[in-house]
């Protein structure tokens, strides 16, 4: 029985941290040109920067 119990509390944190993680911005909205904006451009890839100047600077 405490096996049964700590395997559903498991699944429970588990389904409850994938929720509060929450989707990622879809790229070229609000959210992720700010988020973009935040995030130090050293850690940016080719990718990210492309797209960054391509939806949040020339709209």
């Amino acid at each position: 029985m405490k096996l049964r119990k700590r395997i559903l509390c498991g699944v429970v944190l588990t389904g409850v941290a994938l929720m509060l993680s929450g989707c990622p911005a879809k790229v070229g909205s609000e959210r992720w040109c700010q988020n973009m904006r935040d995030k130090p451009k050293t850690d940016w890839s080719a990718n990210e920067a492309v797209d960054f100047a391509k939806h949040c600077i020339i709209k």
